[in-house]
C-alpha cells in the first residue's frame, strides 16, 4: 500500500464506531470514497468524503440498486500493484487504487426475523454491491485491506497510525473473515428463500449452518481432547451457548453438556423447578413451591450424585435457595437470575460457577446434529412430552387420581431427558429414583429403585419406551409401585397390562415414545 494519495471505501449498514473511523482516515489524509447513508452521516460529523458517483461518472440510481458496480471501483480494487499490465490499464482509464475497505452488509437476516415482514421487503435488504466489494478486496488481499467487522476498526487503525501500513498476515486474516461474511450472508438468504419454496422440509437437500467460534475450552471431554464452543451465526445470547457468566472459571466442555441438558429439563415446567444433573444425566428434579423447596427435594433424591452436580432453576435464585445450594460442592447453577443477596453469598464460593440465562429453556434450536463417520445425523428436537391429559388413553379398569396423573405426567417429562433405557420413579412432583442408560428395561427398573433414598411405596413409574415382557412390571410391584406411565405398542401390551392388573397398579399409555441415546 503506497504511502500518499491513498484512499479507502467507506460503505456500512451498521454505523457502530463509524464516526471514530472517519475522524482517524481523515487524520491520516487517507481519502474517504463513500455512498449513500454513509456520506451523509460522515458529512454531518465534518468529515471529507467523496462521493462514488463522482468517481464512477455514473449517479446512484434504482433506487440505491446501482452504486459501486463500476470498473472504477473493482478496478481500483481488484488491479495488481506488481502488474505492469494491471498498473497500465488503471492509467489509461485514470483508476486510481483503492487500499482499504470498510464495508458491512444490508440487513437482511434481521430484516426477516420481524413478523409481517413481505418478501419484496426481504430482497430489497439483499445486498449486491457490498458482497462484490467485499470479494473484490479480498481477493486482492496482497495490496487492499477489507474490513467488515466494526470490532476490527481500531486494530487497523492503530497499526495505519504507527507504521502507516497494514502488514501482511493481517490483510490475510482479515480477508478469511470476509469471505466467512459473505458466505454466511448467502446462506442466510438461500435459507429463507428455501423456506419460501412450496413442499419445503426441514431437511433441504443441502444443509448449510452457519457457527462462529466463541471461544476456545481447556478440553474436550478428557485432557487430550481439544476443543471449542460454536453458536449459530447471527443468534448471540440464545441458549447455554449464549448464557452470561457472572462468577467462577470458565465453563467445561463437560459443564457445557451438563448444563445444557439440566436446561432443557426445567424448562419443561412451568411451576417453579429445579434439575439436578451428573455426567448428562439427572440424579434428581422436583417442583416446589419456591427453589429452595424445589432444591431440597431434587437434591435428596441422590445426594451423593448431587455432588459436584449441574443446578438449573427455572426461576431466579434467591437467598434461601442459595443457602442450601452453598451447603455442597456444585460445578454449575443456571438460571433466569439471581438476587443481589443470593448472588453474594454463591460468589464467596470459588469453584462454583453462575450462569444467567434468558429465553425459553425448551429446546431452542432448530436442529439435532450428531455425527457419524463421514457424515451427520439431523433431526427435529423432541419438543412433545405426552399428550393432553384429556388424550391419555388410561387402560384398564383402575383409574388414577388427579394428583397420580400429575406425578405420572412429570415424571415422564422427567424420563424424556434421561438415557435410555429409562425408567423414573415419581411422588409428589419429585423423583424418588432413576435408573438410567441400562441395556435392559429391567434392570432400569431395579436401578431406579436401588438409586431410591427413600421409601418407593406408593410412586408412580415412568418409562421412556413400551415394556417388551411383564418381568419390568412384576419388579414395579416390588418396589410398591402404585401405577406405569408408557407409550405402549409393545406385541405384548396385553401380557404387560393383565401383570398391572394383578398387582393392582393403573396403566397410562401415551403413544409418545422418549429415547435418549
Amino acid at each position: 500500500m503506497g504511502s500518499s494519495n491513498r484512499r479507502a471505501l467507506v460503505s456500512v449498514s451498521d454505523k457502530t464506531g463509524l464516526e471514530s473511523l472517519g475522524r482517524r482516515l481523515a487524520a491520516l489524509d487517507i481519502e474517504i470514497l463513500s455512498t449513500g447513508g454513509t456520506a451523509r452521516f460522515l458529512r454531518e460529523k465534518g468529515i471529507p468524503v467523496t462521493d462514488v458517483s463522482s468517481v464512477t461518472g455514473f449517479p446512484e440510481m434504482m433506487d440505491g440498486r446501482v452504486k459501486t458496480l463500476h470498473p472504477m471501483i473493482h478496478g481500483a480494487l481488484l488491479g495488481l500493484r506488481g502488474n505492469p499490465e494491471h498498473r497500465k490499464s488503471m492509467e489509461e482509464h485514470g483508476i486510481l487504487p483503492i487500499d482499504l475497505v470498510f464495508v458491512n452488509l444490508y440487513p437482511f437476516s434481521e430484516t426477516v426475523a420481524k413478523p409481517g415482514t413481505t418478501v419484496e421487503e426481504a430482497i430489497e435488504q439483499i445486498d449486491i454491491g457490498g458482497p462484490s466489494m467485499i470479494r473484490s478486496a479480498a481477493k486482492n488481499h496482497e495490496s487492499v485491506t477489507v474490513v467488515t467487522d466494526p470490532a476490527d476498526y481500531d486494530r487497523v487503525l492503530s497499526l495505519l497510525e504507527k507504521t502507516k501500513e497494514t502488514n501482511p498476515s493481517i490483510r490475510r486474516e482479515l480477508a478469511i473473515k470476509a469471505f466467512r461474511s459473505t458466505s454466511e450472508y448467502d446462506r442466510l438468504i438461500e435459507a429463507y428463500f428455501e423456506s419460501l419454496q412450496p413442499g419445503s422440509t426441514d431437511f433441504p437437500d443441502r444443509l448449510s449452518i452457519g457457527l462462529e467460534k466463541q471461544q476456545e475450552l481447556r478440553y474436550g471431554e478428557n485432557p487430550h481432547q481439544n476443543a471449542s464452543l460454536y453458536r449459530y451465526a447471527g443468534h448471540p445470547g440464545e441458549g447455554v451457548a449464549g448464557a452470561r457468566k457472572i462468577w467462577g472459571k470458565e465453563m467445561s466442555y463437560n459443564n457445557y453438556l451438563d448444563t445444557d441438558a439440566a436446561w432443557k429439563l426445567v424448562g419443561e415446567f412451568s411451576e417453579p423447578a429445579v434439575v439436578i444433573v451428573k455426567h448428562n444425566n439427572p440424579c434428581g428434579a422436583s417442583l416446589g413451591v419456591s427453589v429452595l423447596d424445589a432444591y431440597q427435594k431434587a437434591r435428596d433424591t441422590d445426594p451423593v450424585s448431587s455432588f459436584g452436580g449441574v443446578v438449573a432453576s427455572n426461576r431466579p435464585v434467591d437467598l434461601e435457595g442459595a443457602q442450601e445450594m452453598a451447603k455442597i460442592f456444585l460445578e454449575v447453577v443456571v438460571a433466569p437470575g439471581f438476587t443481589p443477596e443470593a448472588r453474594d453469598l454463591l460468589t464467596r464460593k470459588k469453584d462454583i460457577r453462575l450462569l444467567e440465562i434468558s429465553g425459553n429453556p425448551d429446546n431452542e434450536n432448530r436442529f439435532e446434529i450428531r455425527t457419524i463417520t463421514g457424515g451427520v445425523l439431523v433431526q427435529s428436537p423432541d419438543k412433545t412430552v405426552a399428550p393432553e391429559e384429556s388424550a391419555l388413553r388410561i387402560a384398564g379398569e383402575i383409574q388414577p387420581t388427579p394428583g397420580q396423573i400429575r406425578d405420572a405426567i412429570f415424571a415422564f417429562a422427567v424420563g424424556k431427558h434421561v438415557k435410555s433405557n429409562a425408567i423414573i420413579l415419581a411422588r409428589d412432583g419429585m423423583t424418588i429414583g432413576i435408573g438410567a442408560g441400562q441395556m435392559s428395561r429391567v434392570d432400569s427398573v431395579r436401578l431406579s429403585g436401588m438409586k431410591a433414598t427413600r421409601s418407593t411405596k406408593g410412586a408412580v413409574l415412568a418409562s421412556d419406551a413400551f415394556f417388551p415382557f411383564r418381568d419390568g412390571i412384576d419388579e414395579a410391584a416390588r418396589l410398591g409401585v402404585v401405577g406405569i406411565i408408557q407409550p405402549g405398542g409393545s406385541i405384548r401390551d396385553e401380557e404387560v397390562l393383565s401383570a398391572a392388573r394383578e398387582h393392582g397398579m393403573f396403566m397410562i399409555l401415551t403413544g409418545v415414545r422418549h429415547f435418549r441415546h
